[in-house]
C-alpha cells in the first residue's frame, strides 16, 4: 500500500496541469508551425492534383490538436472533421473555428477507433501520431479504412534512423537502446513531464519510411517518401538536380533518411 501511495504522489496528472494546454496552444501559433501545416496541406494538394482529384474534399485530421491544420482546409471550402484525444485543445480548435464562422466537425476519440464510416474520406492527415501511440499497427488500418480508393494519406512523425528529435530533450535520443528509451518514458509520464514536453502520451514508438512503406503495401497502399513529394518546382536547378541523384540511388536515399530529424511521407489507396 505504502508503494502505491507513493507513485500516486509522484505521477504527473496531465488532466489537471495546465502547462501542457498552454505549450500546445501556444506552440500552434508559432510562425514555424503554421508554415509546416501548411507545407503538409501544400504537399496534399499537389498530389491530389496529379492524380486529378478536385473540388470539395472530405479531410480528416487526426490529432488535430488545437485545429491549425483543420482550419487551413476549411478556409479553402473542404469539409473537415478533426479528431483528438485532448479534449482542453479540441476546445481551443472549436473557438478558433468559430471566430472565423468556419463549420468543422471536430470530435474526442482515439486514431485507433475512428467515428467515421468506411471509404468515407478523400484525404486523411495525421501528423505527430503514431509515436505516441502504441498501438499504432490499428493507427494505420483505420486511416486506411476511412480512406476512398484513391485517398492521399500524409503521415509524418519520429525516424529512429536520424539521431536529432524533438520529442525528448535528450541528445541522440533516437538511437537509445529500447531498455533506456522505457525509462525515460516512464520519467516522461511521472515525475519528469518537461523532458517529453508536458505531452500526455510521450512518444514510444520509433520508425523508418522502410517499415511503414512495408505495413502499408500490406494495406493495399502506394508509399512515397520526403524526397519523392519534394516540390522540386521551388528548388534551384542544382538542387533539383541533387534531388535527382538521391532519388536515383538507394544508398543515397538511405543516408537522406539517416539526416531527416522527422519522417514524412505520402500512402495513396490503390
Amino acid at each position: 500500500m505504502k508503494e502505491l501511495k507513493k507513485k500516486t504522489k509522484n505521477t504527473f496528472d496531465h488532466g489537471t496541469r495546465q502547462e501542457f494546454v498552454d505549450y500546445y496552444a501556444e506552440k500552434s501559433l508559432t510562425a514555424t508551425s503554421v508554415q509546416r501545416m501548411q507545407g503538409i496541406a501544400n504537399c496534399v494538394k499537389r498530389n491530389l492534383k496529379k492524380r486529378g482529384i478536385s473540388g470539395c474534399l472530405n479531410v480528416a485530421d487526426i490529432g488535430c490538436n488545437a485545429g491549425i491544420m483543420s482550419l487551413i482546409w476549411a478556409r479553402e471550402g473542404h469539409s473537415v472533421y478533426g479528431l483528438d484525444v485532448n479534449a482542453a485543445l479540441l476546445e481551443i480548435a472549436k473557438q478558433r473555428a468559430n471566430q472565423e464562422n468556419l463549420n468543422i466537425d471536430f470530435q474526442l476519440g482515439s486514431a485507433t477507433e475512428l467515428p467515421w464510416e468506411n471509404e468515407s474520406m478523400d484525404v486523411c492527415i495525421a501528423p505527430e501520431l503514431l509515436e505516441h501511440v502504441a498501438d499504432w499497427e490499428t493507427c494505420l488500418k483505420e486511416f486506411v479504412r476511412i480512406l476512398k480508393p484513391s485517398g492521399v494519406l500524409f503521415v509524418s512523425t519520429t525516424n529512429k534512423l536520424c539521431p536529432i528529435q524533438e520529442e525528448f530533450t535528450l541528445p541522440l535520443y533516437s538511437w537509445y537502446p529500447s531498455l533506456l528509451k522505457h525509462r525515460f518514458e516512464n520519467l516522461a509520464r511521472t515525475t519528469r513531464p518537461e523532458i517529453a514536453g508536458y505531452a500526455t502520451y510521450p512518444a514510444v514508438n520509433w520508425f523508418s519510411f522502410y517499415q511503414l512503406r512495408r505495413e502499408f503495401l500490406k494495406m493495399g497502399m502506394d508509399s512515397f517518401d520526403r524526397f519523392d513529394i519534394m516540390d522540386t518546382e521551388q528548388k534551384s536547378t542544382y538542387q533539383r538536380y541533387i534531388i535527382h541523384t538521391v532519388i536515383s540511388n538507394s544508398v543515397l536515399r538511405w543516408l537522406g533518411h539517416v539526416a531527416s530529424p522527422g519522417l514524412s511521407m505520402l500512402a495513396i489507396k490503390k
